[in-house]
């Protein structure tokens, strides 16, 4: 009799509880508000499957040989991203000429040269020391030992000309008056290939403090289509999104739902992952160091680091609907009143 009486109060406690975490997530929703529909509709259209793809098939073209970190391909791809973001008008984060962050030999591994994270900064309108962090990796494999180049399209040579494209729509609008309230720092990292050394390096080293730093949406590898979903390609994995604010993971969704209808696959944010996915790119330097992040992920494919991955095999308009996805929410976060916050933080929560 009393084994049943304990069995049911805990079911009444259970009952309870239930309800209280549901209003909590329900009112959590109910307070994201999306700003500027129709600006972000409208900058979004700026980015194009056609540029994207002028871009990727420069980017990784043979010249730039497979981009090894401290090569001089590597060295040749730095510098047609500062050529191609001093063309934009879109400033350097230091403030000046140099958009260069340089990571020295002997922070690096195997003998690898000193390399350089590139970095591009649009300062926000109301909030310019609040930072919001878009990243992907512009480092490759090189070269094989047969001559083979591996020139990365989809890694990271999609996250690379996504960011450009982001970038290229944000200062847009930024010209007709519409600059992000928040500040954005568009950060392509060196050395990712070799142990996420880059950023591992800016978060030691950061050019804004870190906890100035509202988010880091990380995006590598979202040019192509895995072999789990050659049914419904229309779809991004995304890691790391609740990990750390449910917030941010909520703001996403919604941000999604309004605009673009994706399928947000959340397989490998599994805690059993046995990938470790979360751990492997660079946005984890950022959650190590209490920043909320999102990671933007296409999964594995048979060219994944081979000289095979080329850019004849990107969808480009599957790459286009998902750098406006990463756009979008950048927008969200940058323009919204409250800076996301980390669910310790969040009364809605607490």
């Amino acid at each position: 009799m009393k084994i049943l009486f304990l069995l049911s109060a805990l079911s009444l406690v259970g009952t309870c509880a239930t309800p209280k975490y549901t209003t909590k997530i329900k009112n959590l929703k109910n307070n994201i508000q999306l700003v500027d529909s129709t600006h972000v509709v409208k900058y979004a259209s700026t980015i194009t499957a056609k540029e994207l793809k002028t871009h990727l098939y420069t980017f990784s073209s043979d010249e730039f040989e497979g981009r090894k970190s401290g090569e001089p391909g590597h060295v040749k791809a730095a510098h047609f991203l500062k050529t191609y973001y001093q063309n934009e008008n879109i400033q350097s984060a230091f403030g000046n000429s140099n958009y260069f962050q340089t990571i020295p030999a002997e922070f690096l591994s195997n003998n690898i040269k000193s390399t350089n994270n590139v970095l591009a900064f649009i300062e926000g309108s109301e909030k310019p020391d609040e930072i919001v962090v878009i990243s992907a990796h512009l480092d490759h494999l090189g070269i094989e030992e047969d001559g083979q180049i591996n020139n990365g399209a989809d890694d990271d040579g999609s996250g690379t000309v996504a960011l450009m494209e982001i970038a290229q729509a944000f200062n847009l609008a930024k010209n007709k008056g519409l600059g992000p309230k928040r500040s954005i720092l568009f950060l392509h990292f060196t050395a990712e290939e070799i142990g996420k050394k880059g950023s591992e390096y800016y978060t030691e080293h950061p050019v804004f403090p870190l906890e100035n730093t509202v988010v880091n949406l990380n995006i590598d590898m979202i040019g192509r289509v895995d072999d789990l979903h050659q049914e419904n390609k229309d779809y991004i994995y995304l890691i790391g999104s609740d990990r750390m604010s449910t917030e941010l993971h909520y703001l996403s969704e919604k941000v999604n739902n309004a605009y673009f209808n994706i399928y947000l696959d959340y397989k490998y944010n599994s805690l059993r992952d046995r990938n470790n996915y979360y751990f492997r790119s660079d946005h984890y330097n950022f959650a190590a160091n209490g920043v909320p992040v999102i990671f933007y992920f296409n999964g594995e494919h048979a060219d994944y680091h081979k000289p095979t991955d080329t850019a004849d095999k990107i969808d480009y308009p599957l790459l286009k609907r998902r750098t406006q996805l990463v756009f979008a929410t950048a927008w969200q976060i940058a323009n919204q009143e409250q800076r996301v916050l980390l669910d310790e933080n969040n009364k809605l929560l607490n």
